[in-house]
């Protein structure tokens, strides 16, 4: 059982060890997500203790990770993929410790305050309504000083977004590996970033795709401390 809960000379090792007993698809998925997301430069955005949520957490890797990265972190992980919620309770089961994975109703959280909140590569998969409501109702469920920390594929470099719908088409649509209706709608960072202001979050934006085939870009809106 791995108890220690300390990040070895290389990150990816231990976290995956936790998906060794997992069926092969979602080992090879596992595998496959830490080489092609920057997840590391995302760990690296949430607060190191607290409460932190993350929502569409599928298989549990990052919420796994965070939660690996850091024993002061306090993790709660929720998707609408019963499946996934599984292989990411026990993978959390083999690590020995107590990172929750829930399945709550589409657009509903877990009671807060959280210290961060998290969304990687989710809302692309809703409309543009859906995709502000998210942030205004992640944004309110902050608490004082918390963090929204966005990772989304950006419109641009364009061959890399080409390049990024044609993968997103297969999985959802042909292989039905992330659950989703089809349609993908990429919002500029420039709006996401916009709408975090507008929800009282002090937001900044980088590119995160150098070294990457996709368009990875990372989103962090804090809010107001206490008294501010």
């Amino acid at each position: 059982m791995a108890n220690a809960r300390s990040i070895s000379v290389s990150p990816a090792r231990p976290v995956l060890r936790l998906y060794r007993q997992a069926p092969l698809a979602v080992r090879v998925h596992v595998r496959v997500r830490w080489a092609t997301c920057p997840l590391q430069a995302v760990a690296a955005a949430v607060p190191r203790e607290g409460r932190v949520l993350e929502v569409g957490c599928g298989h549990g890797l990052l919420a796994n990770y965070l939660a690996l990265e850091s024993p002061e972190r306090d993790v709660h992980g929720i998707d609408i993929d019963g499946p996934k919620i599984d292989a990411a309770r026990a993978a959390a089961e083999v690590a020995g410790w107590g990172t929750e994975f829930t399945a709550p109703p589409p657009g509903r959280l877990p009671d807060g305050p959280w210290d961060a909140i998290v969304i990687v590569d989710v809302l692309y998969l809703l409309t543009e309504g859906q995709q502000r409501a998210l942030l205004a109702t992640c944004a309110a469920a902050l608490g004082p000083g918390g963090v929204l920390v966005v990772k989304e594929m950006s419109p641009a470099p364009r061959w890399k977004s080409g390049w990024n719908r044609v993968q997103e088409t297969l999985a959802v649509r042909v292989l039905g590996i992330t659950e989703g209706e089809g349609g993908f709608t990429f919002i500029p960072p420039e709006q996401l970033a916009a709408w975090m202001a507008e929800d009282g979050l002090a937001a900044t934006h980088r590119p995160l795709h150098k070294g990457y085939p996709h368009p990875h870009h990372l989103l962090v809106g804090r809010a107001r401390e206490a008294g501010a």
